[in-house]
């Protein structure tokens, strides 16, 4: 479906390389480029799918219209008339040689935000111009990327009978119980934002039996770190009558089809980009946390039983295994309460962490489905039972066993195109320090 406007734009920069020569083009995008060479003005035009040059002649436009290029500056939104050219120099072997312009509206970028010198701006001065950033080849990429494989996920889960579901986000009380929490103004009542739909997917799961939910999560991280921030994307899923094996086979297969139809989608833009998609491939290694002790202690890294790994064990890890894998059954005390204990040896639970390199991409196993334990495990991670009074309601209905897990968005994305900041993943990251722009 074509929705730009002729009297602007009739083609897409994209589609102006499989035209005819001397064909008749409008197009229209932001200067991202512009040579003032006295008689002849080359400019790169470029709009969310790509660039291409325009060849402004002074000879063929006359004093007026070619003003009009000369004064043109970086980021300023144009419409441009011509014919499509075969040119060997221009990038991709053709140019528009233009015969008539229109400015669209003037831009007054600053001289350090221009595109010859935005590489040598540092992350957070980008991140202030965001807008203005995000129009670079190699950022409208990562984000095609990303919505492209938003839409394999969406596509794998819908044909596996999964139902997408939407929880609050304002809620009463803590979901995971350890995580720090947004306070809120709700009213007379105390609220907080949601850092996960933990609760709510696990009775769903009552409901539909296969649940899957895409939305925003917040965590109050004072961590600043290159893979920390306090909103995010998330991808969780929740299914009944599954163990924590069967949850962790539909997480590879998803990851592996939709990672490689959004990079066949894309590929051709993403070189351009000069990025590169990591190529998943089943199956994934699976290691015990008692292993992932072993082989970290053989590193020089000591870990003691019971403890989280720190960055330097994630960091070792990932020398060892350069793609994913799974490290699974890990001390119960690590895991939240609602993670059910190996029913033969309660100090291990039935869970997992997806790694990729040395990231946590993903968390889950299955859940506890018996009320009375769910209760002793409130107790002993040392929360009140009181408080989740509303979701231990639904372990008196008919709660089936079930498991599911959590991806992080912006990370997988991060991970699989080998970007050096999760922020570079999150159009407006929030972090510790950051709620503007």
């Amino acid at each position: 479906m074509r929705l730009h406007s002729p009297k602007w734009k009739t083609h897409k920069v994209s589609e102006v390389f499989q035209l005819p020569e001397e064909f008749v083009v409008r197009v229209a995008g932001w200067v991202h480029v512009v040579r003032d060479l006295g008689g002849i003005v080359f400019l790169l035009l470029r709009d969310s799918d790509g660039l291409v040059q325009v060849v402004a002649s002074k000879s063929e436009l006359g004093d007026e219209s070619f003003n009009k290029f000369k004064d043109l500056r970086p980021e300023t939104v144009v419409s441009i008339e011509g014919r499509v050219k075969k040119s060997p120099k221009a990038p991709g072997g053709v140019e528009v040689r233009a015969h008539a312009i229109e400015v669209l509206n003037k831009a007054l970028v600053p001289p350090h935000l221009e595109p010859a010198s935005r590489s040598r701006l540092t992350l957070d001065e980008r991140l202030d111009n965001r807008v203005v950033d995000l129009r670079k080849p190699r950022n409208i990429a990562i984000f095609k990327f990303q919505s492209a494989l938003l839409k394999y996920i969406r596509e794998f889960l819908n044909e596996n009978g999964f139902v997408e579901v939407f929880t609050p986000k304002l809620i009463a009380t803590a979901t995971e119980g350890g995580a720090a929490l947004f306070p809120i103004a709700y009213f007379d009542m105390e609220a907080f934002l949601a850092q996960s739909p933990q609760l709510y997917k696990e009775q769903l799961s009552s409901v539909f039996e296969r649940v899957y939910e895409i939305g925003p999560l917040f965590r109050a991280e004072e961590s600043q770190t290159d893979r920390h921030v306090s909103e995010y994307v998330g991808v969780d899923v929740e299914v009944a009558f599954a163990t924590y094996e069967e949850v962790m086979e539909l997480l590879e297969e998803l990851l592996v089809y939709s990672a490689s139809k959004a990079f066949e989608e894309l590929e051709g833009e993403l070189k351009r980009a000069e990025l590169s998609c990591l190529k998943l491939e089943r199956p994934f290694p699976r290691i015990t946390y008692d292993e992932a002790l072993s082989i970290l202690a053989k590193s020089g890294v000591r870990i003691e039983w019971g403890e989280d790994l720190s960055t330097e064990a994630e960091r070792k890890l990932g020398e060892v295994f350069k793609g994913p894998y799974f490290i699974v059954d890990w001390p119960t005390r690590t895991k939240p309460f609602y993670i059910m204990p190996k029913p033969e040896n309660p100090e291990v639970s039935l869970s997992f962490d997806l790694m990729i390199g040395r990231m946590e991409v993903a968390s889950g196993g299955q859940r506890i489905h018996d009320k009375d334990l769910l209760i002793s495990r409130l107790k002993s991670s040392g929360l009140e039972p009181e408080s989740f009074k509303h979701h231990l309601k639904c372990f008196e209905w008919g709660m089936p066993p079930h498991s599911g897990w959590g991806l992080g968005l912006a990370r997988l994305v991060m991970v699989l195109l080998g970007l050096s900041d999760i922020r570079e993943a999150i159009l407006y990251p929030r972090d510790r320090w950051r709620l503007v722009p």
